[in-house]
């Protein structure tokens, strides 16, 4: 039977930088091919990284990725990799503009493509069928759709390759795969990281293998690109869709693996399938010379775990691809303020984090204790600005009091934050996590102050959760959990005024992310929220303080998507907004 020695390149690439990525691209080919690999792929976009959003209409952009993508095939056979089949995501472009049908206007000039390159030349594109236009995606408003499966035939193996998108999609090349009787199916893929996405995305590409009675290889790119994450889990089945290979969560990896697609037996091709013949040097692997490889299955870490780690590295990339040598937060003594610290110290180290602790006259105690102990633990550096010298003159100039004065309160500690940022050029992270955002809990220029918002999509009860795994974990490891337990076990509250917490006027942390959970990501209206269980005044209230805290929202730091509706690019809402009978 023939034989195949796969290598699946999971990169981080950043947008935009054709040079860094390339040379990432160039190193890990040299790997695959030191590993006797015949067939290298990488991810989607992994030469331009993605996604590229608007630049796909900037026509020097797609020229330069051109121009980039043909530099590559010529470097990597000037480096002696050239009879090595490299697959590589990238745009293309500039085409003709196409037109909608109903009306006149220019629009997309790309089209999202995978190159395959060999002896110093691109032998063939593919360009992406299925363009998604929901969630974080519109690819339909910048691409140009392509019309055709592309077959690479090698050492009498058939390979079908498509992009991200045309593999969930029933109907076009999916769809003639079978018809094309290909012994391995080749998606590379930009597929961003969402809690449990791994219960569709695996089982379809095993249903897909099963389908088409082929081997499926499934590449993802790694790493933090804006708010949008990137997990990797690259993985292989067999035809019945059993893994073969599965490369770790979360980091860049090679994944090479040994194949045996069934031999290639169609002469006439199917309807809109091009096929291209590739030759291979003998490099042992089809005759089976070669060492066989072990098996290299990565195990997945629990939920818990996987939201971590996504959440580090959203974090730690925003920080080293915006060139910023370290953060700085406030430090209140709160469980939000603590697992936020974690992260940064978890993600770039802990002396490249900066705490600062901002009491004010209504502070407890144990706030600042709290605080000091968080930062020992961690060993991240901190430091203490009292503000009610700052508050006091304001409050009595302007004559505040109720929630302005609560708020002068927040917008000082804002200044603060800010005013050392751009003395050292620390980034500052804002702390707050989804649930607050939804309801509209934090002071617009003041505790929402910053760069980057680590919890921006972490429900309150998911924080307490993951303080807790991470204190565990460290536990494990035999290292002093870094989270104080009274950060953890206190009732939350934001210290604005005497005895206050945060249930004062809000349902308990439980029912809200429940509630939330259904509005948000369940897309239930009042009335359903009743007939679901909730009461009618606590969702009448909670809907009320959701819809009109829009506005806030938009003016708010970007951070880690990890839900399927996160605030930002996938929950777009009006801000003037009168909502009747809905």
């Amino acid at each position: 039977m023939p034989r195949l020695r796969l290598a699946l390149a999971q990169t981080n690439p950043i947008v935009g930088d054709l040079g860094g990525n390339s040379a990432e691209i160039v190193a890990a080919v040299r790997r695959a091919r030191d590993a006797g690999a015949d067939l290298v792929a990488f991810g989607e976009m992994a030469l331009s990284g993605y996604p590229i959003e608007d630049l796909a209409g900037r026509p020097s952009f797609l020229a330069a990725c051109r121009r980039r993508a043909a530099g590559l095939a010529k470097e990597l056979d000037e480096a002696g990799l050239g009879d090595v089949v490299v697959v590589v995501g990238h745009p293309d472009g500039p085409f003709e503009p196409r037109r909608f049908t109903t009306s006149n206007a220019p629009t997309a000039i790309a089209q999202n493509v995978a190159s395959v390159m060999q002896n110093g030349e691109i032998k063939a594109r593919y360009a992406k069928h299925h363009l998604p236009n929901y969630s974080v995606f519109d690819e339909y408003r910048i691409f140009i759709a392509g019309d055709e499966l592309l077959v690479l035939r090698m050492r009498g193996v058939d390979v079908a390759l498509i992009i991200c998108e045309d593999l969930w999609q029933d109907g076009g090349p999916v769809n003639r795969v079978a018809s094309a009787d290909a012994g391995l199916l080749l998606v590379i893929n930009a597929s961003p990281y969402e809690r449990d996405k791994n219960e569709v995305r695996l089982p379809l590409v095993t249903r897909r293998a099963r389908e088409n009675d082929t081997m499926v290889a499934y590449v993802n790119i790694v790493g933090g690109q804006d708010d949008l994450l990137f997990d990797g889990d690259s993985v292989v089945v067999d035809r019945t869709g059993a893994i073969v290979a599965r490369a770790p969560q979360f980091v860049p990896h090679l994944l090479v693996v040994d194949i045996d697609p069934e031999a290639a037996t169609l002469t006439d091709l199917p309807e809109n399938v091009a096929r291209i013949e590739l030759a291979l040097p003998a490099t042992g692997s089809e005759s089976g010379d070669l060492k066989p490889l072990a098996a290299d299955i990565a195990v997945v870490p629990d939920e818990l775990e996987q939201v971590w780690n996504a959440l580090v590295l959203g974090l730690g990339d925003y920080v080293r691809k915006n060139g910023f040598g370290s953060v700085i937060l406030g430090l209140s003594g709160g469980i939000d303020s603590a697992v936020c610290a974690v992260l940064a110290a978890d993600a770039i180290g802990a002396k490249k984090v900066f705490g600062v602790s901002m009491p004010s006259k209504w502070s407890s105690g144990h706030s600042r204790s709290d605080a000091d102990d968080l930062a020992e633990r961690v060993g991240l550096d901190f430091s203490t600005q009292a503000i009610a010298t700052l508050v006091d003159p304001i409050e009595e100039q302007l004559k505040l009091d109720g929630v302005a004065a609560e708020n002068l309160q927040a917008r000082i500690r804002g200044i603060i934050l800010m005013g050392l940022s751009n003395q050292s050029g620390h980034l500052v992270l804002t702390t707050g996590n989804k649930s607050e955002l939804a309801v509209g809990y934090s002071t617009i220029y003041g505790d929402s102050v910053g760069g980057f918002a680590p919890l921006k999509d972490v429900p309150k009860m998911l924080v307490w959760e993951l303080a807790r795994w991470r204190n565990s974990f460290a536990a494990r490891r035999g290292e002093t959990p870094p989270i104080p337990e009274n950060s953890i076990s206190k009732p939350p509250s934001a210290e604005l005024r005497p005895d206050q917490t945060d249930q004062d006027s809000l349902p308990e942390y439980d029912v809200l992310d429940a509630l939330l959970e259904q509005y948000i990501n369940g897309g239930l209206g009042r009335d359903e929220l009743v007939e679901y269980g909730f009461d009618a005044a606590v969702v009448d209230r909670i809907i009320g303080l959701v819809d009109h805290s829009e506005w806030k929202r938009r003016q708010s730091a970007i951070g880690t998507k990890i839900s399927r509706t996160a605030f930002g690019r996938d929950r777009r809402l009006p801000i003037t907004y009168h909502p009747t009978d809905i």
